[in-house]
């Protein structure tokens, strides 16, 4: 292990990752591939910073999530139930490919493009009460209800009974470490909401992914209770998360680079491409969910121990000239295929093609509704969320220009 790769990194400054990740990861990432750093936790890790390894690592079965895996003492996750915790992001195979293959149909691109027209409508709805005001927050009033909206409509949460999922999501992944009663209440309310969703269920089952999911475990008994639990947690926070950063992120990007901006309105059929660079460029995941090595491995030339967390940088590796020329460069002409935001191996992100359609259409729907639409604050006061794991603007103030006069 060289003396560059193999000596202590310290604390990272978290303020400094909150504001700008792709600073710190990047200066790690030229210091050498593999890091031993301690957390903001105050734990030990290994920070893997180099494209070829991160994904590398992504796909490597000797790295678990499982935390059984870890070494005692050696990791501090977040305190769930475990009614939420069993879920894919906590599983290897086999019990991560049963499960995955019980879900996996509703994500298909085939059953995912009937959702299109759906989800246009809500986009144009949403767009609908923002066109009142002259300046809105594009997170709280489009970017947060609009992938909500979808992911309950998929799971047949009703209207109704829809709570605040941001606030407890929020709780739980961008914690108050003065507030720890907060992560524990929102806990608590997920547990319960959930808990009574499926009860709920029961008694009235519909055309929906969960009712189906209910058949599962109670005809087919291919479910604990804890594991329908758990997935039914995961599909709708998972599934409306990170397209909530995924769409203000870029949103944000393109209203700070005009110039793009104006290439993608002038040429509709580069959106594709420009939704997998935004992804590349400024993701909503800067750190993959941590791994466990079941033996000794070796990542970019550095040998890590069974049991001990690893940690593999989206961020860093989204920014490796190696394999991105001019990586801080936003170009929605880059082929950008290849970027690791919505991961790589057994792993790979379920919902990814519902990430995309509705990105997709969510940035399409804005721009022509609002051609004229501008930040309605400097970049530099834009607020992040206090999180390593998640990237995604506190809000968005958009201005939207005159508006057409009323009668």
């Amino acid at each position: 292990m060289s003396e560059t790769t193999s000596r202590p990194v310290g604390g990272i400054d978290p303020a400094e990752l909150f504001g700008d990740p792709y600073a710190v990861y990047g200066r790690l990432r030229e210091e050498g591939p593999v890091h031993r750093i301690t957390g903001t936790d105050g734990l030990p890790a290994w920070l893997v910073t180099r494209y070829e390894d991160v994904r590398q690592a992504l796909a490597d079965r000797r790295l678990a999530l499982d935390k059984r895996h870890a070494t005692p003492g050696g990791y501090r996750g977040m305190a769930l139930p475990p009614a939420l915790d069993a879920n894919l992001l906590n599983m290897d195979p086999p019990d991560h490919t049963r499960i995955r293959k019980l879900v996996s149909r509703a994500f298909t691109p085939r059953h995912v493009e009937k959702l299109r027209t759906p989800v246009r409508r809500t986009a144009e709805l949403l767009l609908d009460a923002c066109a009142a005001e002259e300046e809105f927050d594009l997170i709280a009033a489009y970017a947060a209800p609009l992938p909500i909206g979808v992911i309950c409509d998929l799971l047949g949460v009703p209207g109704e009974s829809r709570p605040d999922f941001r606030a407890w999501t929020d709780a739980l992944v961008a914690p108050d470490p003065a507030r720890p009663d907060r992560a524990r209440e929102a806990v608590g309310r997920l547990l319960a909401f959930f808990t009574g969703l499926l009860a709920d269920r029961r008694r009235q089952p519909g055309d929906d992914l969960l009712s189906a999911l209910v058949a599962v475990r109670d005809e087919e008994d291919r479910l604990s209770e804890d594991e329908l639990t758990s997935l039914a947690f995961l599909i709708l926070v998972a599934g409306y998360e990170n397209t909530v950063h995924l769409i203000g992120n870029a949103v944000a990007a393109l209203l700070a680079h005009p110039a793009q901006l104006a290439a993608l309105r002038a040429e509709p059929h580069l959106l594709g491409g420009a939704v997998e660079e935004l992804a590349r460029y400024d993701g909503p995941v800067p750190l993959a969910i941590r791994r466990f090595p079941v033996e000794d491995v070796t990542l970019g030339g550095v040998t890590v121990p069974a049991g001990e967390t690893v940690l593999l940088s989206l961020a860093a590796a989204h920014r490796d000239p190696r394999r991105f020329p001019e990586p801080d460069r936003l170009d929605l002409t880059r082929d950008a295929t290849g970027h690791l935001a919505l991961g790589h191996g057994i792993h790979y992100c379920l919902g990814a093609p519902l990430a995309r359609m509705e990105t997709e259409i969510a940035l399409t729907a804005l721009f022509e509704r609002f051609p004229d639409l501008t930040p309605a604050c400097p970049p530099q006061e834009l607020r992040r969320r206090p999180s390593m794991r998640s990237r995604g603007l506190v809000s968005l103030p958009v201005r939207v220009g005159p508006q057409p006069s009323r009668p």
